[in-house]
């Protein structure tokens, strides 16, 4: 993952990466210690990772943060401050953003390959031909250019675009509803499916995943094979889209 870090510099982004098997996890704050005292050991364990993994994003792009609290299951960082999370087998990752306030902002890692027959929980018709039937082996770094694309990437890319389409608040209602958390404005809170989003593929290897009901509403994701599984994250808008757009 860490190899990862001048990809996502050149995009705008800072990536932070934490491990449950850190010495020593501690709550940043009495927000986080509350948040953590009512998880599982393992589940705890996750949290307070994620919760690493997003400072050190932030710091990465020269912004700091104190403790995260949470609404539901979500995030809310202080204004001036936001970064996704993901984690998988054990490690958090997260990226987070300097400028563009509204810009969307998504990760996914997935270390464990998804299964073909999982494809039907993820994708509709209208997708299916994106899929590999190619039995080859799984390679890390970059996927080659105009090969099909896995179940595991295509759920990886839709997932770290319904955290960007969901994320500032200001997405359509099928994907989540605004409203007041602890500080203010806190993160929509996302309804439905990974198949009320559709992908398709895009120049140099990437993808843009649109939402069905409104395909104004579009970004731009990269997926990167790591090891046997992939991460995903979100680059930015989909070309041609106006300001106001940009803003999902």
């Amino acid at each position: 993952m860490s190899a990862l870090r001048p990809l996502l510099a050149a995009a705008g982004l800072g990536l932070g990466i934490a491990t449950v098997r850190e010495p020593g996890p501690r709550p940043a704050g009495p927000a986080e210690a509350a948040a953590a005292a009512s998880m599982p050991a393992r589940r705890r364990l996750e949290f307070l990772a994620g919760r690493r993994a997003a400072r050190r994003a932030l710091r990465a792009v020269g912004l700091h943060c104190g403790e995260i609290p949470r609404w539901g299951r979500l995030p809310v960082f202080p204004p001036g401050r936001a970064a996704s999370i993901s984690h998988s087998a054990g490690i958090a990752v997260a990226v987070a953003r300097a400028a563009g306030p509204g810009l969307p902002l998504g990760c996914d890692l997935e270390l464990r390959p998804l299964p073909r027959a999982a494809a039907r929980l993820v994708l509709r018709e209208d997708e299916e031909e994106l899929l590999d039937d190619r039995d080859e082996p799984f390679h890390a770094g970059s996927r080659p250019t105009g090969a099909g694309w896995t179940v595991t990437e295509l759920f990886s890319a839709k997932e770290a675009a319904w955290k960007a389409l969901a994320g500032t608040g200001l997405g359509p209602p099928c994907l989540g509803e605004a409203g007041e958390g602890p500080q203010g404005l806190r993160p929509a809170r996302p309804t439905g499916s990974l198949r009320d989003l559709r992908v398709g593929p895009a120049e140099d290897g990437l993808c843009v995943v649109r939402l069905r009901a409104d395909p104004a509403r579009a970004v731009r994701v990269r997926v990167v094979r790591v090891g046997t599984g992939v991460f995903g994250y979100v680059l930015g808008p989909s070309p041609g889209l106006g300001p106001s757009a940009a803003l999902i």
